[in-house]
């Protein structure tokens, strides 16, 4: 089992990175619904790990957003 990544790791990660991870962890968790859904599911906890796991790595690409964004404007403006 993997677990899930820490913040400062993700926040290391190039964009195409985070969103290949996300696309990997989507995948997953769509796995998990299927066995929950079919009673096979081996560890209830993943499911939220992977939940959580995605909404942090969405949180930190908005932020890499933002950022970028906000560097452009000022540079516009300068």
């Amino acid at each position: 089992m993997v677990k899930a990544a820490k913040p400062a790791d993700l926040r290391a990660k190039t964009p195409d990175e985070l969103q290949a991870r996300l696309v990997e962890l989507k995948r997953e968790q769509l796995n998990l619904r299927f066995q929950q859904a079919t009673g096979q599911t081996e560890s209830q906890s993943r499911v939220r790990v992977v939940r959580r796991e995605i909404a942090r790595i969405k949180t930190i690409a908005a932020q890499n957003a933002k950022t970028v964004a906000g560097a452009q404007t000022s540079a516009a403006n300068a």
